[in-house]
């Protein structure tokens, strides 16, 4: 076994480029540091477990509840098109991830990218970003899984206490199920890797199972009339004011637009969050057998999958029901009520339900890696990389982040924060696709198993489109995401730099 110093030697004799908060940490030199078995994660997933992990992280709220929303307000049926222009969003910034991940396997995902291409400061900004992305995530999630379970509760003639069904509508209270459901999810997650993939191909199967019977019921119920017209003629909208209306629109003027066209681009803007959460794949690269093969199977081949079921279920629903009739709080269980179907809605809605566990879990898992890999490089407390000696879990920054997840999600009412997670989510796609051209001309001679294709066009393409998609977003968000991150280089000073592994190495 190889020991703490002997791993500081280690360092010592490699040292990463740069210097002071912008040096870099070698790809050898993370890859080094998955050998020793204190820190190193048991390595047990295969393709198939990765794409199963990005489907279950993908498919959640958007396909349940984000296809009415944006066809009744936004794009009607050509809410279709505004998957596919999202889901080449995400393939373009999936190719870069696919690039990184095969190069350096290593837990942490774009935080590991970054450090090793962009330096220590970029790399600690993304983690911290990360780490808050996906704990608001899988909070935000527990407490629509808690919506729906409440739902399914009521119609069987249980009712739970107002005071243990969360906030709403400016009522305080505990939403209990939220948080029982992240405590539960954070004790399969200590308990393996293994274990918890298990559990996610069940849930994820059902999943899916439910999303094509949505699919092959519905097209038997569609109507041609309710596809007229496919993109509704252009209406303008009057945006928002001061902090409430997106940032594109106080630069430079610009309001969004519904339907027509530009409507289809406004609701690719909406849309696209449906499809956060295929880069959570990349954060498992260091628990996969073969990661150099497997991780760019994952990650391309799970939104590959959603995006197609993606499109059929807004076309299906856009037929069996006019847009202009379609509900927002469940448009898929309520257009199969508007037809005369009551017992597919509710196979629906129990669907929902169980696939928001998947979605949560995988959330859970994703901030829990990066949490270890920023322990394990010292710039948070190095006792959270610790495994755990039987399951080969980071049981320590499991439980701390889990315990944390499961208060918020239980005593916040967090509906307002929600958009942070996209904010950062983007974010991170651009840092990926920066550090993907910075690392080919730093380290051409890397072995990559799999080549992001055009670079530098294809990067840029990806940092462009997430740019403007971020532009979008209200004034607000970027305000709250500008106060996270002064708050991360505050910690990063007062804590990280002096205790950051690479910096004790070269000193």
């Amino acid at each position: 076994m190889r020991t703490q110093q002997d791993l500081e030697q280690a360092d010592k004799d490699l040292p990463g480029g740069g210097s002071g908060m912008f040096r870099t940490k070698s790809v050898e030199q993370s890859l080094r540091d998955t050998e020793d078995p204190e820190f190193a994660l048991r390595k047990s997933l295969s393709a198939l477990d990765l794409t199963v992990f990005g489907v279950g992280v993908i498919i959640g709220t958007g396909i349940f509840v984000l296809t009415g929303k944006v066809a009744r307000d936004t794009a009607g049926p050509a809410t279709a098109l505004a998957f596919v222009t999202a889901g080449v969003v995400c393939a373009l910034a999936a190719l870069c991830y696919a690039e990184f991940a095969s190069t350096v396997p290593v837990a942490g995902s774009a935080y590991t990218f970054s450090y090793a291409s962009l330096g220590e400061l970029p790399a600690w900004i993304i983690g911290w970003d990360l780490v808050l992305e996906l704990a608001l995530g899988s909070a935000v999630v527990a407490v629509g899984w808690s919506g729906y379970l409440r739902s399914l509760l009521d119609t069987a003639g249980f009712h739970l206490p107002a005071a243990l069904s969360g906030t709403h509508d400016g009522t305080f209270g505990f939403d209990l199920l939220a948080c029982l459901l992240v405590l539960a999810l954070t004790g399969i997650l200590v308990a393996g890797m293994k274990l918890s993939s298990l559990i996610t191909n069940v849930i994820v199967a059902v999943k899916v199972t439910v999303v094509l019977i949505v699919i092959v019921v519905g097209a038997f119920l569609v109507k041609g009339a309710n596809y007229q017209p496919f993109v509704p003629p252009a209406e303008s909208t009057s945006g928002g004011s001061g902090l409430q209306a997106p940032l594109v629109q106080l630069i430079f003027g610009y309001t969004p637009t519904d339907f027509g066209v530009l409507g289809v681009f406004t609701a690719a803007a909406v849309v696209f969050f449906a499809f956060i959460g295929f880069d959570i794949v990349a954060t498992a690269a260091e628990e996969t057998r073969n990661p150099q093969r497997d991780v760019p199977r994952g990650i391309l081949g799970s939104l590959l999958i959603c995006t197609v079921l993606y499109v059929a279920v807004s076309l299906v629903v856009t037929g069996m029901q006019k847009y202009t009739e379609l509900s927002v709080d469940a448009p898929l269980a309520d257009a199969f009520k508007a037809v005369g179907h009551p017992f597919w809605a509710g196979l629906i809605s129990f669907g929902a339900a169980v696939g928001l566990t998947s979605v949560c879990m995988i959330l859970l898992l994703g901030q829990t890696r990066v949490f270890f890999a920023m322990s394990r490089d010292g710039l948070l407390p190095r006792t959270f990389s610790r495994v755990h000696p039987r399951f080969g879990t980071p049981y320590r920054s499991t439980l701390l982040l889990g315990s944390i997840v499961a208060a918020v999600a239980g005593f916040t009412s967090i509906d307002e924060l929600a958009s942070l997670v996209n904010i950062g989510t983007l974010f991170a796609f651009i840092v990926v696709a920066i550090g993907v051209v910075l690392l080919r001309r730093q380290r051409p001679d890397l072995p990559r198993s799999f080549r992001t294709p055009l670079v530098p066009f294809v990067p840029i393409a990806s940092v462009l489109a997430s740019l403007w998609l971020m532009l979008n977003l209200p004034a607000e968000t970027w305000v709250r995401f500008g106060i996270w991150m002064l708050v991360g280089f505050a910690v990063y000073l007062v804590y990280g730099r002096g205790h950051s592994r690479l910096g004790r190495s070269s000193r």
